[in-house]
């Protein structure tokens, strides 16, 4: 993940308990390596049980993921990027109509 990728998911990610003074413990993870541990699986296809050793443990990052996602925080990031791409290619940041098929 570049910096610039990077810049645009901090924001979105909650700020710890502890670094706000409501207590626990500092977490043991990276969150940058985390996120870059999701990519991984979602670009290759792979399992969580089937992560590189390069990563934290594959229980660590699905616990994280599966708290970011009820968090809402993975749609998030979505919406993030599907606005930057429609600026880039000059189109306004939300959709004015949707095509469902099935």
């Amino acid at each position: 993940m570049t910096d610039a990728e990077w810049a645009v998911v901090r924001d979105a990610l909650p700020v710890p308990g502890w670094l706000e003074g409501r207590g626990g413990q500092p977490e043991g993870y990276c969150h940058r390596q985390l996120v870059d541990a999701v990519r991984y699986l979602v670009a290759g296809g792979v399992s969580w049980r089937a992560m590189p050793a390069d990563f934290p443990a594959w229980d660590r990052v699905y616990a994280f993921f599966r708290r970011w996602r009820d968090k809402g925080l993975i749609g998030e990031f979505h919406d993030r990027l599907r606005d930057r791409v429609r600026e880039a290619a000059g189109r306004d940041r939300e959709p004015t109509a949707g095509i469902i098929d099935a």
